[in-house]
Formats: structure tokens, C-alpha cells, sequence
């Protein structure tokens, strides 16, 4: 079937979209933005992938479900438009960098595509939403083709970073090759759980050191 997707990541992962679950994904999918409101918008499903080409990951950070409040969610994770309200969790991400870098200061405005153009690949598992219900298309093949990217991520390239945060992103583990990249894990960035973990775990600081180290260009997290 076809999918509007970027060269490159259409290259690597031409066998999920012939496979069976993929093609009652897509039926599912149609079938919600016709008869509900769904985010993020259409264009914007694939869109980090879009800014991410396959070759060009450096980094990945795993969410769970896009945000489900109207103009929020635009296909990357913890990531919203400019014109938005910076969610909780983005603004202790934020802090969390300020500290760990001891230098600059906090965004005026939560949209993290400059870092997606960095080669971060801001992933969540379930790349659409029902409006107002969280983790409702969790469960109808978003994570089987999420997690096969990670997968696919993870045995042709090396010298990655994959930020787990939360017991959801953490438990992906086991899909990543530690010998080749560097995994780094702690709490959710929720104001419910960066107290127990999230805040001062440097993974901002050890990513850019482990990029460093492999030869490759730091991220610039404030930029």
C-alpha cells in the first residue's frame, strides 16, 4: 500500500506497510479521522520522521501517545507547536537541561522541532490520538510499527542515544542493542514522577559527551 513518508525511512521499512497489521492500521486510522476528531492533524502523523531522515538520527527520545487537547499534538513527542501552551513535562525537560548544561535558559515556547532537525528523532509509540481520550488507539498497531523503527534503528545504525524515560519508554529496552548504543533511563518528566529520578539524571550532558566521543555534533538543547 502506499504511505506518504520520508525517502529514507520508506526505504527501510518497506515490508512493514505490505504487512497485515499495517494494512488494518491504516483502515483503523481513516476510519477515526473521518468519524471523530483525531490528532495530531493528518500531515503532521508521519512528521517526525519527516524532519528525522533515517541516516540522520543521532539521538531517540520515546514518548507513549500524542497529546490529546486540540492544537497540541504536531507528530513529535513532548514537542508542541509555538503558539501553545508548554506542557508540565516539557517545562521540567527544560529545567532538567538548564541544570545539567549550568548554562541558558528556559524557551519561551515548546516546539522542539529544531532538535528533530538535529537528528533526534522525537518518536512516540502510538503516533495518533482520539481528542480528549488518551491511549485511545493504543493497541491497534501503532506500537508493533514503532517499535520494529526502534528495531530497525537499533541493528543498522550505531553510536546512538536512546533516552527512556517513564516505565512505558524504559520497558523498549529490550529492543535496543546496548553494546552499540548508549541507553540512558529515568522517571518520567510528569510533574507526578521528576522528583524521583528525572531531575539531575544529566542524560542531556552524557548525550552530548557521547556524541562527542563517537565523532559526531552535540545537540543544541536550547537552540
Amino acid at each position: 500500500m502506499e504511505v506518504k513518508l520520508e525517502p529514507s525511512w520508506k526505504q527501510v521499512l518497506a515490508s512493514e506497510f505490505e504487512s497485515p497489521y499495517f494494512v488494518t492500521l491504516t483502515d483503523f486510522v481513516r476510519q477515526e479521522y473521518q468519524s471523530d476528531r483525531v490528532y495530531p492533524p493528518p500531515k503532521f502523523v508521519f512528521h517526525a520522521f519527516e524532519l528525522c531522515p533515517f541516516d540522520q538520527v543521532q539521538v531517540v527520545i520515546l514518548g507513549q501517545d500524542p497529546y490529546h487537547g486540540s492544537g497540541q499534538a504536531h507528530g513529535l513527542c513532548f514537542s508542541v507547536p509555538e503558539e501553545v501552551a508548554m506542557p508540565p513535562s516539557l517545562k521540567n525537560i527544560y529545567k532538567e537541561i538548564v541544570s545539567d548544561l549550568g548554562t541558558g535558559t528556559i524557551p519561551t515556547h515548546g516546539n522542539l522541532e529544531p532538535w528533530a532537525r538535529q537528528g533526534v528523532l522525537l518518536l512516540n509509540a502510538t503516533l495518533t490520538v482520539r481528542a480528549h481520550e488518551p491511549a485511545s488507539h493504543q493497541g491497534q498497531g501503532w506500537e508493533t510499527f514503532t517499535d520494529k523503527v526502534i528495531e530497525t534503528l537499533s541493528r543498522e545504525r550505531e553510536g546512538l542515544v536512546f533516552l527512556l524515560w517513564g516505565r512505558y519508554a524504559r520497558a523498549k529496552k529490550e529492543l535496543i542493542d546496548g553494546s552499540k548504543h548508549l541507553i540512558l533511563e529515568a522517571a518520567h518528566p510528569s510533574p507526578f514522577s521528576a522528583t524521583d529520578g528525572f531531575f539531575g539524571s544529566r542524560h542531556f550532558s552524557q548525550t552530548n559527551d557521547y556524541l562527542k566521543s563517537h565523532h559526531k555534533s552535540p545537540i543544541n538543547w536550547l537552540g
